[in-house]
């Protein structure tokens, strides 16, 4: 895909955005606007935001500096809000979901939105625009409503409507818009120079074959805040919470993802299928090699093809009957890369298995793929790039009321006293009181600590209490609202814990790269008390974390910084891999490969693997990537590249 124009776009975009909300929040916020007078109670929620409690307008000035901060941090969130939400419509307009084309025109041709037109010549789709509004356009078109910009306000007013009508299908990404969001949404979306204008002129019909595009967008969208975070840390400035997403994203090419997912998942189906089809669909997949064990070959051996497989007696792998069972998580998911080609794979897996094709996306989706992020925004992105791939496998996709399993790790902290864990709590789950205790509080900090936390329950008595407090802590007229919001967050707290719970065949991900040196004190600190063997990077920690979410023969698939295979202060780090596990097969990639400065690893481990497992090793040159970010060669099993690899260490 080609993406210097999705970058420029991405960059422009962020900073218009940006622009306008300031400037719209400006108007808002008015001493005797017209928001106060028609909106009184969003324009008090914004200034709660701004301030941190309910406030009257003579509060807000001056502001202090924290009052600054959460002030741009409003803008910004905005700003991200409407154009995750531009940019998704683009690619539904597209691909012809949205009944009536919402951002784009009828024909190319054209340059007015497809509603608005229709709206102008008295159509308006009455399910997804009520009476209401639809009095209000008609009034406002026809000049018998008080406006400066009748059309662009009546514009408004429609792309308001198809959100909150998406926010059926889709309320990750178009939560329903009654509040300052639609206050602060930017003025100009009709003009030549709008931001609707540059998103149509990027987001080409060619470039929206692919939801790929919204993971390239997410990460342009975020680059220039990134480079402003390594500014501040040339002046010693720490990574804060709020700006880790940023600071480590990093989009991942595709022939990366296609290797991972398919020597882990694809080898996984193929050790249970060895007459599965499945292979002649993975470009990059290296075929197993077992004896009779179930171990790796020795070097003196041949390779044993995949039709030959099913003669040897295999042992050593999780046993999969049915495509429901498996798990796969990507515990760091961003935009959902990992997750969309994962998608496709078990797709074709339940094809060949002889299910109907209309069945397909709602079990993916429902019993499949979990994904786990602190950026709200990208786990927004990612849940929406797999509704798209399950409404392209099936027209009928959004009537279901399926909802990705995407979880965003909030902060959860519980007052002084607040928690009361009962006796009841400790029968109904099986559990000890610290237990439940440690993982009720073990999101204090979720937006620092992220998918490295570690619950203490088991999956088991996790499940046994949620279902207990669902079914005897009913709420009722006596209770207070406090005690309503407690029970909420208790909720909350055993679902996400239930998400960082060992149970994923296969565990994927493109973690963050972060050293010490960016760490914020809190986080620094955590790292050297809960990951004393990988706490010089979170990429590292991530490499544990992936043992800790999958059971014995499991598969951990990542791409990471190449710095953990030489460094001393990973040797502890090292022996515990060549003790736990096998590598299956690393693709070791030169500097530039995946477009930063610094050599990586494409590394697939097996938890419970045999050390002496012969793994497929090759090393990737800067020059054997073409224009496309694709190798031009890749030979697994290349004698040049393995022992260039063999005198790295890597092997």
């Amino acid at each position: 895909m080609e993406t210097t124009k999705l970058q420029k776009f991405a960059q422009f975009a962020r900073r218009s955005l940006m622009e306008q909300v300031a400037i719209k929040l400006k108007l808002v916020l008015a001493e005797n606007s017209t928001a106060r007078r028609e909106s009184p109670a969003a324009v008090a929620e914004i200034e709660k935001q701004i301030i941190g409690v309910a406030v009257k307008y003579a509060d807000l000035s001056p502001l202090t500096t924290a009052h600054s901060r959460r002030q741009a941090q409003l803008v910004e969130r905005v700003a991200y809000t409407w154009f995750n939400r531009f940019c998704a419509l683009r690619f539904m307009d597209v691909n012809r979901y949205n009944r009536v084309n919402i951002v784009s025109p009828a024909d190319p041709g054209q340059f007015q939105p497809e509603i608005l037109a229709e709206a102008k010549m008295g159509h308006i789709d009455e399910e997804m625009v009520n009476q209401a509004v639809q009095q209000h356009v008609f009034a406002l078109l026809e000049g018998n409503g008080p406006s400066h910009d009748p059309q662009g306000e009546a514009y408004r007013l429609l792309v308001v409507a198809a959100c909150n009508f998406w926010s059926k299908a889709m309320p990750f990404l178009f939560q329903r818009i009654d509040d300052f969001t639609e206050l602060l949404m930017p003025e100009d979306l009709l003009s030549g120079n709008s931001i609707l204008a540059y998103t149509r002129e990027a987001m080409t019909p060619n470039v929206c074959q692919d939801v790929e595009v919204i993971g390239w967008l997410y990460q342009f969208y975020v680059s220039e805040k990134k480079d402003e975070v390594f500014e501040g840390m040339k002046k010693n400035k720490k990574i804060t919470p709020e700006n880790i997403p940023a600071a480590t994203q990093l989009f991942t090419p595709h022939w990366i993802v296609k290797y991972l997912v398919e020597n882990s998942l694809g080898r996984l189906w193929m050790l249970n299928r060895p007459q599965s089809r499945l292979v002649d669909k993975m470009e990059y997949f290296i075929k197993p090699q077992m004896d009779t064990d179930g171990h790796g070959l020795r070097s003196k051996e041949k390779n044993i093809s995949v039709n030959q497989c099913e003669s040897v007696v295999q042992k050593g792998f999780l046993r999969i009957d049915k495509p429901e069972e498996i798990k796969i998580c990507d515990p760091a998911c961003g935009s959902g890369h990992m997750l969309t080609y994962a998608f496709d794979l078990l797709y074709a897996i339940y094809e060949e298995e002889g299910y109907e094709p209309a069945e397909i996306p709602e079990k993916i989706l429902t019993h499949n793929l979990y994904g786990i992020e602190i950026d709200e925004r990208a786990g927004e992105l990612a849940a929406f790039a797999l509704t798209m791939k399950a409404r392209a496998k099936q027209r009928r996709f959004f009537n279901k009321g399926i909802k990705p399993n995407i979880c965003v790790l909030e902060k959860l902290v519980f007052g002084e006293n607040e928690l009361v864990v009962s006796d009841q709590w400790l029968v109904a789950s099986g559990a000890s009181h610290e237990k439940i205790l440690h993982d009720l509080n073990l999101f204090s900090e979720a937006d620092n600590f992220g998918s490295l936390l570690r619950p203490n329950l088991t999956i088991e008595q996790c499940n046994k209490l949620y279902d207990y407090l669902t079914d005897h802590w009913p709420l009722t007229t006596s209770r207070s609202l406090f005690e309503r919001l407690t029970q909420q967050k208790v909720l909350q707290a055993l679902q996400q814990a239930d998400y960082l719970s060992p149970k994923y065949h296969v565990v994927i991900a493109n973690p963050p790269y972060m050293g010490g040196r960016g760490m914020n004190p809190r986080l620094g600190a955590w790292a050297k008390d809960n990951y004393p063997d990988s706490k010089s990077d979170l990429f590292a920690m991530f490499i544990e974390r992936g043992f800790d979410l999958t059971p014995k023969f499991g598969y951990s698939a990542m791409v990471t910084m190449q710095s953990w295979m030489f460094l001393s202060s990973y040797q502890t780090l090292r022996e515990r891999i060549l003790r736990e596990a096998s590598i299956e097969c690393m693709a070791h990639m030169d500097n530039m490969v995946m477009g930063i400065a610094f050599g990586t690893a494409a590394t697939v481990l097996k938890k419970g693997g045999s050390p002496e497992n012969r793994g497929a090793y090759c090393y990737v040159e800067y020059g054997d990537v073409g224009d496309g970010n694709k190798p031009v060669k890749f030979p697994p099993r290349n004698e040049r590249n393995l022992k260039a690899a063999q005198r790295q260490g890597a092997v």
